[in-house]
């Protein structure tokens, strides 16, 4: 049976690039160094028009949690509606309250404005104080599908959990196992937990040598001798993912 393949693209580039190395979905941020922000709308307008997979705009206006205040909410239901105009797929959101339960009334909302697209909870999951409980909210919003690690660093060290929570929904919502997977662990990590779809992020850091002239200085990218390193997506992890999870499936 074909395991879903997911894959972080957080430029136009890293979409083709996608789509070209068997990747089945692409997830749409920026800023991933900071768990993935909103894409601009330049970045979604140019992603859709390089490739034909399914693109998951994810909506997270700030880094740091997912308790929303009303203004920072209300720019996350305009970005959803700028996506759904753009051509997008689905959203991939998380909404929690003070005590990290499901804030259910703001996932409504936004599965509702969603209009049939897909709608994603992300790890937000992961730090919900009762997943069980947690996944019955998102199963009776309508919410598609949840991105989880088991509430661990690492889908693999989750992969107990996230075979409970596979149990759990039984057909009901989708669950993808995602957080540090690679082609060395990931058939592994599907046979542990029974998922049908997985998520990674398959980056390699890429050097600006502009910086290179004062390396006192920093601006948000990995410091290396050659310059400032940002992200984008690395071809030959797709490669082997796509290779490790047809070869034991």
């Amino acid at each position: 049976m074909h395991v879903v393949l997911e894959l972080i693209a957080t430029s136009a580039e890293d979409c083709a690039i996608i789509e070209r190395m068997g990747g089945d979905r692409i997830e749409l941020c920026s800023a991933l160094a900071l768990g993935g922000l909103t894409p601009s709308a330049a970045l979604v307008q140019r992603a859709r028009a390089a490739t034909h997979l399914p693109i998951m705009m994810m909506l997270r206006p700030r880094e740091g949690g997912f308790c929303y205040s009303a203004d920072e909410f209300a720019q996350m239901a305009l970005d959803l509606k700028f996506g759904l105009a753009a051509g997008v797929d689905g959203f991939v959101f998380g909404c929690l309250n003070p005590d990290g339960s499901i804030d259910a009334r703001r996932t409504a909302h936004l599965v509702e404005l969603a209009k049939g697209a897909q709608t994603v909870f992300h790890r937000a999951f992961d730090v919900t104080p009762d997943p069980a409980a947690a996944l019955e909210t998102l199963i009776s919003l309508g919410v598609t599908r949840v991105l989880t690690s088991g509430g661990r660093p690492s889908a693999l060290l989750g992969a107990e959990r996230i075979r409970q929570l596979t149990a759990q929904a039984n057909g009901r919502i989708e669950i993808i196992a995602g957080a540090g997977v690679r082609s060395e662990h990931v058939a592994e990590l599907v046979r542990l937990t029974g998922v049908r779809q997985v998520h990674a992020s398959a980056s390699r850091v890429q050097v600006d040598s502009s910086t290179r002239a004062n390396p006192e200085l920093n601006f948000g990218g990995a410091t290396t001798t050659q310059g400032e390193g940002h992200r984008s997506v690395d071809p030959e992890q797709i490669r082997a993912l796509r290779r490790a999870l047809s070869e034991n499936n």
